[in-house]
């Protein structure tokens, strides 16, 4: 068995074809000299032309034929076997579309004269001490270039080795299983996310990257975890096998956090320690940004800054809940009724308010009035509980409990952030004036992120001056999401690394792939992906597009991850692959 493996892999590394045309504004062209079900879309092949290595990715897989008689007749059913084959191979064809990404100098033999004299020449585009590094594709292979499937050495030479810290494997190349890492240092310089239609395995990849980044250790994370998966152990919905939670393999490293005093996760797990939120912690820009949930009125802005104004910023929340909405006495001198002084329309009108902007504020805002988790004095300052664990070097997951409504979701998760990135900013600054201690990476990550994200919010939300510029800042966004369509467009234009599962509609694909170059090549690749287990990955983090097996997250995975092993053996993965 081994020795089929063997000459499988053998025959896969051998070449594939030959360069025929194309350019550097459009695909390069390559006749196919293997069987076509051989090769697929997505296939990462590497094209071989003088001092040269040009690396690129397979988008399409097109008929032709000399003469389109050849093609139209069917020559197998009139003539003998090895006759139509011979005039198959004549006159039938097919070519590769390639979309060119890197290129690499290899230059002359290493120990000959002309390697020293040309390696003094390039030494701005060679690391270490004898290994060039690939570079954005600024010319084209001559006609008739070989053209190869990658192997494992092209592989680890454009997506890192496994083997080495900070490279995390995602997944194994479609055709020969080779391992495909992302670069964990980068993914965590910029904001990044993970998209796929419901059912896709997003919470399972998610759940992968995290693992990788604890393991990592080199940021912070901390997961909004609404539907309650990250933390402990859970059951698929699917299979009903057990899936293992990030608290039950990194225990002291990560706390679970509940919302809310008492708070249970699922019914039954305790959380580290719970999160109340103080009333005076409650500014008016966190109201404001409740706007479309609440259906608040464009006179919402002045009603709060006549609140902050007569009560101040620490007690307008508390005060204005204290009021009494429609309370009226018996005026003594004229026996009509009146506005109790402890009522809302007494304040609104001592402030100058509308009578029914203010009521209708206080009727809307009674929905966070009754929230168990919004109090006045809670019995720990556990907001900055999260901050101090998240600083020092620890992960934090936030689970939501019974607290899933969307009202919940968007007051919480902003009014956190806001204070992380207040705290977080403050540090970088004392840093960068005074020197000391540098700040902790830290990596946000937001399930769901359309309903923080989309167009009418963003501008109102923590999370997109963070992905904008909080990256300077030590802070950035994982943003997990079945409809990146929705999300604001300046916000996915700052987002480095994507990892993409299958998404089916149009606009989510365009709004996946935008800011990137070659998308329309990309497009039907990331449809046609198989609907689960499959990824691409995109941009910051990974040196050029690549469709990929993704890892399953297993028994498998966790050895593999505590163990600090990078990559399973050939034969087995092989094996999975069905070859």
């Amino acid at each position: 068995m081994a020795t089929n493996h063997q000459s499988k892999i053998e025959n896969q590394q051998s070449q594939i074809g030959y360069i025929v045309g194309g350019g550097l504004k459009e695909s390069f062209s390559a006749r196919l000299t293997v069987d076509p079900l051989s090769v697929q879309e997505g296939g990462f092949v590497v094209i071989d032309s003088g001092n040269y290595r040009f690396y690129g990715l397979v988008t399409d897989l097109q008929l032709g034929a000399t003469d389109p008689r050849f093609a139209d007749e069917q020559s197998e059913t009139r003539l003998p076997p090895t006759l139509a084959k011979a005039l198959h191979g004549q006159t039938l064809y097919t070519n590769l579309e390639i979309l060119p990404a890197l290129m690499l100098e290899r230059g002359p033999e290493p120990g000959t004269p002309e390697y020293k004299l040309w390696r003094a020449e390039h030494a701005d585009t060679l690391t270490g001490t004898s290994d060039p590094r690939p570079v954005p594709v600024k010319t084209v292979p001559l006609h008739h270039a070989p053209v190869s499937l990658a192997d494992q050495t092209d592989i680890a030479t454009i997506f890192g080795d496994p083997d080495k810290d900070g490279n995390f494997v995602i997944g194994y190349t479609r055709e020969q299983g080779h391992p495909v890492c992302i670069n964990l240092e980068k993914f965590v310089q910029r904001s990044s996310g993970v998209f796929g239609a419901t059912g896709t395995g997003k919470s399972f990849l998610t759940r992968l990257v995290l693992a990788g980044l604890m393991k990592y250790d080199r940021a912070s994370v901390l997961v909004l975890d609404m539907h309650n998966e990250y933390g402990f152990d859970d059951v698929a919905s699917d299979t009903k096998a057990k899936v293992i939670g990030l608290k039950s393999k990194f225990g002291a490293k990560l706390s679970v956090v509940g919302l809310g005093a008492g708070a249970k996760i699922r019914g039954a797990n305790t959380p580290d320690f719970n999160l109340e939120i103080a009333m005076d912690d409650i500014a008016p820009a966190d109201i404001e940004m409740l706007s479309r949930e609440l259906n608040l009125k464009e006179t919402t802005p002045v009603t709060l800054g006549a609140l902050v104004s007569s009560f101040g910023q620490k007690n307008w929340f508390a005060s204005f809940k204290e009021m009494k909405y429609e309370s009226y006495t018996e005026d003594p001198e004229t026996g009509k009724k009146v506005p109790a002084p402890d009522s809302v329309e007494y304040w609104a009108r001592s402030a100058g308010v509308n009578d029914a902007a203010a009521k209708a504020l206080h009727s809307k805002l009674s929905r966070l009035f009754n929230k168990h988790y919004v109090v006045e004095k809670p019995a720990a300052d556990s907001i900055k509980q999260v901050i101090d664990t998240l600083a020092a070097g620890r992960h934090v997951v936030l689970s939501f409990g019974d607290n899933e409504s969307d009202l919940d979701y968007l007051l919480v998760s902003n009014l956190l952030t806001r204070k992380i990135r207040e705290a977080w900013e403050k540090r970088t600054n004392e840093f960068r004036s005074h020197g000391g201690q540098e700040p902790r990476p830290l990596v946000i990550v937001v399930e769901e992120a359309h309903k923080l994200l989309n167009r009418e919010m963003a501008a109102q939300t923590a999370f997109a001056t963070i992905a904008r510029e909080l990256r300077k800042y030590y802070v950035t966004l994982l943003i997990v999401d079945q409809r990146p369509s929705q999300i604001y467009d300046e916000v996915m234009s700052q987002l480095g690394t994507r990892i993409s599962g299958w998404l089916g509609d149009d606009l989510d694909i365009q709004s996946v792939l935008s800011g990137l170059s070659g998308r329309d090549s990309l497009r039907g690749m990331l449809a046609r992906l198989q609907p689960k287990e499959e990824v691409l990955l995109l941009g910051w983090g990974v040196p050029m597009p690549l469709p990929v097996r993704s890892r399953r997250y297993d028994d498998n995975f966790w050895r593999e991850l505590m163990g600090n092993k990078g990559k399973k053996g050939e034969g087995e993965i092989l094996k999975e692959l069905g070859f």
